[in-house]
């Protein structure tokens, strides 16, 4: 275990470096990898540690060097794809077992991170899947809560296809148009902490709130 989360933080860490060499190794297969752990991320409730922002700006500015085998219209198509098949899975997975699981602690499948999800669905609502789209972890677990929930399916078609839109948009296309920068290149490890910082600062400021400011 210790070993898989270490090779994790490597890949988001390295990520440009790793991607580059997934394009030369695999071609256009990599489209395929990248809807993989991009479904994995979204789809299931035991996956929340895999890159999501990261890896959608690494694959826009991947896309942008000339040359590359990889297309950024047919990446952000992937990437959509992926999130709202993710998304709908789990829904469905927590429409069909959610009671059950929620019930109970798993190792993989924390409460804490559930009950901090729900908290988020009382406070905004359906627009839950869009705030928690840009939120690591809390987003893994958004649709999984809704399915939990009373959520209408249609209504949460709608949300979840408004937040992908939005994600992979704003990631893929900051990465194509940015991400080629030489300060940027020079930088890529420090900006991708940035993002991942960015990231979390929602759901850290909300657990300071409700633990010290309630």
């Amino acid at each position: 275990m210790l070993e898989l989360f270490k090779f994790i933080l490597d890949f988001i860490l390295h990520i440009d470096k790793h991607l580059a060499e997934l394009v030369t190794n695999y071609q256009t297969w990599t489209y395929l990898i990248l809807f993989l752990i991009v479904f994995c991320e979204t789809g299931l409730v035991i996956t929340p540690f895999l890159p999501g922002d990261s890896l959608l700006f690494a694959s826009g500015a991947i896309a942008a060097m000339p040359g590359n085998p990889i297309n950024i219209i047919v990446v952000m198509a992937v990437f959509f794809g992926a999130a709202f098949l993710g998304d709908n899975t789990n829904y469905f997975i927590g429409k069909l077992l959610g009671k059950t699981v929620y019930e109970k602690n798993y190792r993989l499948i924390r409460r804490e991170y559930l009950d901090k999800t729900h908290l988020f669905y009382e406070k905004h609502g359906g627009k839950t899947l869009i705030i928690a789209r840009f939120m690591p972890i809390i987003r893994t677990f958004a649709p999984f809560v809704a399915g939990v929930g009373t959520m209408k399916y249609l209504r949460f078609i709608s949300f979840s296809l408004a937040s992908n839109i939005l994600w992979v948009s704003l990631f893929c296309l900051a990465g194509y148009f940015f991400g080629n920068i030489p300060f940027v290149q020079k930088n890529f490890t420090v900006i991708i902490v940035g993002i991942i910082l960015i990231s979390l600062m929602p759901p850290v400021v909300a657990i300071v709130k409700q633990r010290f400011l309630s």
